[in-house]
């Protein structure tokens, strides 16, 4: 019984002090991305994928609508135009807010 309480404190003082060591780590490295993303170059870029993005969408969308599938599910009283909306690519401000 003795060298399972041994084996638990051990293990609870190891687990404390790994946490704030990795919770360090964790800090820096993702304050070091946060960095990284709000730079003005990786603003640019993502801003140019997410055009690239949504004018691919919006390719597909007119193919889709205008292919033979497309226009059975709009006879069929499913418009295509509402189920199917622009995604949005989440964090591309740079504004300084995390998300």
């Amino acid at each position: 019984m003795r060298g399972k309480l041994m084996f638990l404190t051990g293990l609870a003082a190891g687990f404390v002090l790994g946490s704030r060591a990795g919770r360090e780590k964790y800090e820096e490295i993702r304050s070091t991305a946060q960095k990284a993303w709000q730079h003005p170059t990786v603003q640019e870029a993502a801003g140019v994928a997410q055009a690239q993005a949504n004018k691919l969408y919006t390719e597909g969308k007119d193919k889709l609508q205008s292919s033979k599938l497309g226009e059975k599910l709009s006879t069929n009283g499913h418009d295509t135009t509402d189920e199917l909306t622009a995604p949005s690519v989440t964090g591309t401000k740079s504004t300084g807010t995390s998300y």
